[in-house]
């Protein structure tokens, strides 16, 4: 596995300068989460951009994973939507252009994958209706992903509408494409009490392809830092070196963008315990 850091705790950077940072503090992977200032996928800028990331991730040895839970890109006044979830259909049709959009950059950028969430709803709707609009966006990202040659990795969220193991496992069974993995986040899998986590773990090996890490306590979805939570990161990172996880491994403290060098540096001091 590689250990990596996501570029959203490093808000009050540019790009380029947390990339070179977190290379020289020795990660060798970037969950890049495109933001109105990092790759907004609507700036006409932005395919001039692209070719030139690409070479500095490769001369600093940085594989990438796409992020996409930017909280106001879409609409400045909500976060997180639309979503493939709203009841009007343009609003969903926008949350899915930005997904393709998205994909076309993880494609230009060699990424190893795009990762996204389903969120929630503003509007009442029953599950089954829910979910049928959500496996309908899936599938449609999914063909573009296929034309583009690129994974998407879905990421149950607690509070959202697909929040637990259980949830994805249908939603990941009627999807039922070749490209449609999981983004596993250790933290929220604590903090909903899918424990034992090697279990989800081991069971998921096959289609997990971006892990998500952070300390967090049982019951309060807050991102902490190591240490300040209950979760058993030997354990943890055990069982990946177990499975044979090849991909990154990604710290998600996005409130800590404040403090994000020092946060960085003691997060990969922390991990480096476990892979010695």
């Amino acid at each position: 596995m590689r250990l990596g850091y996501n570029t959203n705790g490093f808000a009050h950077h540019r790009l380029e300068d947390a990339l070179t940072i977190l290379a020289e503090l020795g990660y060798r992977s970037v969950a890049l989460t495109l933001d109105y200032h990092a790759l907004n996928p609507y700036d006409p800028d932005t395919p001039r951009q692209l070719p030139v990331l690409r070479d500095l991730l490769r001369t600093l040895g940085l594989a990438v994973v796409i992020e996409t839970g930017a909280r106001f890109l879409l609409d400045p006044r909500r976060k997180h939507q639309p979503t493939l979830l709203s009841s009007d259909a343009d609003q969903r049709a926008r949350r899915l252009d930005f997904l393709r959009r998205a994909v076309d950059i993880a494609a230009d950028l060699e990424a190893e994958a795009v990762s996204f969430w389903s969120g929630t709803t503003t509007e009442p709707a029953s599950a089954d209706t829910l979910m049928d609009r959500l496996v309908e966006g899936c599938q449609l990202l999914c063909e573009h992903a296929e034309r583009r040659q690129v994974r998407l990795a879905f990421e149950p969220e607690p509070g959202m509408f697909v929040a637990t193991m259980t949830n994805w496992t249908a939603l990941h069974r009627r999807v039922g494409h070749p490209r449609f993995g999981l983004t596993l986040d250790i933290g929220h899998l604590h903090c909903l009490g899918e424990t034992p986590i090697a279990a989800a773990l081991r069971r998921w090996r096959d289609w997990l392809w971006n892990v998500h890490i952070e300390d967090m306590r049982r019951g309060v979805h807050e991102h902490l830092m190591f240490g300040e939570g209950e979760i058993d990161f030997a354990e943890v990172m055990a069982t990946l070196t177990e499975i044979g996880y090849a991909g990154g491994l990604h710290v998600e403290l996005s409130r800590h963008s404040h403090d994000a060098v020092e946060t960085a540096r003691r997060s990969l001091a922390f991990l480096r315990r476990f892979c010695e």
